[in-house]
C-alpha cells in the first residue's frame, strides 16, 4: 500500500477514536450509555440499523457469496428486508409501548416481564454469548481485509490492532458514539462502493465481455439458488429481527413508535436490493479477476486455490489507484466497525443490565456508567481472543445468529402472541433450542433435507415450549403466583 493510502486510512481511524473520546464524558446514566438518551431520530437509527446488520460480516461475507455463487447470493439479504418490515409492523408497536411504560433497556427485560427473573437471566446469558461471538466475526472480517491489503501484515497482528480500535472507541463512547459513527460509516461505505469500488472494478475485469468470458452463466443468474438454501437463510437471519439485542436498543433509543418504524422501513430497503447486489457484484468481480489470473503475482493462480472471502479485498488492492485504495479501505472498515461496535454494546448491555445487576445492582448512576464501560472493554477483549481461533467470517457470524435465534425466538413469540406460555416452558425452550442447534452444528452429521441445524433447534424449542406450557400450566410471572 502506498504511503498516501496509509495516511488516509490512519486519519480515518483517528477520527473514529476521536468520536469515541468526544462522547466519553457524555453519560450521566446507563440509559445515556446504552440508549443514547432515548431521543434518536429515524434517520440516524435507520442508518445505524442497516450499518449494524450489513456490516463487516455481510460485506466480506457477501463478497464471498458473490465469489462462490454469483448474483443469486443476493437473496440472503432479502430475508433482511422481510425481517425489518415484518418486525416494524407486528413487533415494534408492542415492544416500544411496553419499553416506555416499564423503562426497559434490554431485550431480556421482556422475558422478566412475561416469565420472571430466572428466564430473563438465561436470556441475557444467551444473548451476551451470541453477540460476543458476532463481535468476533466482525473483528475477523476487518483483519482479513487488512491482511489482504497490507502485504507485510499477519492475520494475528491485524486481529489485535482491529480489536483494540473497536474496543477503545466503543468502550469510551457507548451508544451515542456507535449510532453517530454508524451514520458516518454507512455514508462512507455507500459512497465508496457506488463511486469507487463498482465502476473501477468493472473496468478492470474487462466489463461485461470480460465477466461473461471468465465465469459460468449461472453466476449471472438470480435463480441459481436452491429452496433449501433459501429456507436456511430464512430461519437463521429473519428471526434475528425479533430477538436481536442491537435492534431492541435502537427501538428503545427511538423518540417514539413511529420513529422506530420509519427507521426499520428504511433499513430494509438498504439491505435489499441496495447492499445485497453491491456486495455480491463486487464478489463476482473478484471471481472474474481470479479466473483472469489477476491475483497470480500474489500467490493465487486461480479461484480454486483461494479463500472466497479474500477475493473482494484482493480485488480492491489490485485495481484501485493510489489514494482511492485508502478511501475504499476506510469504507469497508466502516462497515466492519459499525457492526462490531453495535454487537459489543449489545453484549455489554446484556452483561451489565441482565446478568451483573441481577446479583449486584449499581448503587449510583456513576457506578453504572463505569461498570458499563469496563464490561464493554472486557467483552471486547474476550471477543478478540475468540476471533484469534476462527477462520471463516460468515460461518462464525451465522453460528452466532443461530445460537441466539434457536433459543430466544419461540419464547418471545409465545409471550407476545399467546396467552398460555409459562415460565417453565420458556426456560425449557431456551435450553433445548440452543443446545439442539449447537449439538447438531458440531456433530458434522448430514441433516435431513439439507436443512440448517437452526431449523431443528427452533422446532425443538417450539415442541418443548408447547408441551411444557400446556402440560404443566402455571402463571408465567412469579408475582402472579402469589
Amino acid at each position: 500500500m502506498h504511503i498516501i493510502d496509509g495516511v488516509i486510512f490512519g486519519l480515518y481511524m483517528l477520527g473514529v477514536l476521536g468520536i469515541g473520546y468526544y462522547f466519553m464524558h457524555d453519560h450521566d446514566t446507563a440509559d445515556d450509555y446504552y440508549l443514547a438518551g432515548r431521543d434518536m431520530s429515524s434517520g440516524h437509527i435507520g442508518l445505524s440499523v442497516v450499518a449494524t446488520d450489513v456490516g463487516g460480516g455481510f460485506s466480506i461475507g457477501l463478497g464471498g457469496l458473490g465469489f462462490m455463487m454469483g448474483l443469486s447470493g443476493s437473496w440472503m439479504l432479502f430475508t433482511g428486508l422481510l425481517g425489518a418490515w415484518i418486525s416494524a409492523v407486528v413487533l415494534i408497536p408492542r415492544v416500544k409501548a411496553l419499553g416506555e411504560a416499564e423503562h426497559y433497556s434490554t431485550f431480556p427485560a421482556l422475558f422478566n416481564h412475561f416469565y420472571g427473573p430466572t428466564a430473563a437471566l438465561l436470556a441475557g446469558i444467551i444473548s451476551a454469548l451470541g453477540y460476543a461471538g458476532f463481535t468476533s466475526s466482525q473483528i475477523l472480517a476487518g483483519a482479513k481485509l487488512a491482511t489482504a491489503t497490507f502485504e507485510p501484515l499477519s492475520l494475528t497482528t491485524a486481529l489485535i490492532a482491529m480489536g483494540i480500535i473497536v474496543v477503545v472507541y466503543t468502550g469510551m463512547g457507548g451508544m451515542k458514539a456507535v449510532i453517530y459513527t454508524d451514520t458516518v460509516q454507512w455514508i462512507i461505505l455507500m459512497s465508496g462502493l457506488i463511486f469507487i469500488g463498482l465502476p473501477l472494478s468493472y473496468v478492470a475485469v474487462g466489463g461485461y465481455a470480460g465477466i461473461t468470458a471468465a465465469v459460468d452463466p449461472s453466476m449471472l443468474s438470480l435463480t441459481d439458488v436452491t429452496p433449501v438454501r433459501l429456507i436456511n437463510w430464512g430461519v437463521t437471519i429473519l428471526p434475528i429481527w425479533f430477538v436481536g439485542m442491537t435492534l431492541y436498543q435502537r427501538i428503545y433509543a427511538a423518540r417514539d413508535t413511529q420513529t422506530a418504524q420509519r427507521a426499520w422501513y428504511l433499513a430494509g430497503l438498504f439491505e435489499w436490493p441496495v447492499m445485497a447486489f453491491m456486495g455480491v457484484t463486487l464478489g463476482l468481480f473478484g471471481r472474474v479477476a481470479a479466473e483472469q489470473g489477476m491475483f497470480a503475482p500474489m500467490g493465487y493462480p486461480s479461484a480454486a486455490v483461494m479463500d472466497a472471502e479474500m477475493g473482494l479485498p484482493l480485488l480492491l488492492r489490485t485495481v484501485l489507484p493510489v489514494g482511492l485504495l485508502g478511501l475504499m479501505l476506510s469504507a469497508y472498515f466502516s462497515a466492519i466497525m459499525s457492526t462490531a461496535d453495535s454487537c459489543l454494546v449489545a453484549a455489554s448491555g446484556n452483561l451489565t443490565s441482565d446478568i451483573i445487576d441481577a446479583f449486584l445492582p449499581s448503587e449510583t448512576h456513576a457506578q453504572a456508567v463505569q461498570r458499563s464501560q469496563w464490561a464493554t472493554v472486557g467483552l471486547g477483549s474476550a471477543a478478540l481472543v475468540l476471533a484469534l481461533s476462527m477462520e471463516n467470517v460468515l460461518n462464525l457470524m451465522l453460528k452466532s445468529y443461530a445460537f441466539m435465534v434457536s433459543g430466544l425466538l419461540v419464547p418471545l413469540l409465545g409471550a407476545l402472541f399467546t396467552s398460555w406460555g409459562t415460565r417453565a416452558g420458556a426456560i425449557g425452550a431456551m435450553l433445548v433450542g440452543g443446545t439442539t442447534t449447537v449439538a447438531l452444528g458440531a456433530s458434522g452429521w448430514a441433516l435431513p433435507w439439507g436443512l440448517d441445524a437452526n431449523a431443528f433447534g427452533i422446532a425443538a424449542a417450539a415442541a418443548v415450549y408447547s408441551a411444557v406450557s400446556l402440560g404443566w400450566p402455571q402463571p408465567a410471572h412469579p408475582t402472579e403466583a402469589a
